[in-house]
């Protein structure tokens, strides 16, 4: 059950969020100081860069990411 319900987040995350894969920490940063538009992201950080964007005020979250389906 826990997986169905991490693989609907997924599935809503992908709809809803712009995937900026390896620039995410950058892409936040923008966001952060009104130098891009405002939306939500995804993407992958290092545990250094996501601790660097905590440091700075700026709100993330790690979800587990699961295959889309069971194959």
């Amino acid at each position: 059950e826990l997986r169905a319900m991490l693989r609907h987040l997924r599935t809503e995350i992908e709809k809803n969020c712009d995937y900026v894969g390896a620039d995410f920490a950058e892409e936040a940063r923008k966001i952060h100081h009104g130098e891009a538009e405002a939306r939500g992201i995804f993407g992958e950080a290092s545990e250094d860069e996501a601790e660097a964007l905590r440091e700075e005020g700026i709100e993330i979250g790690h979800i587990p990411w699961v295959p889309p389906s069971d194959a």
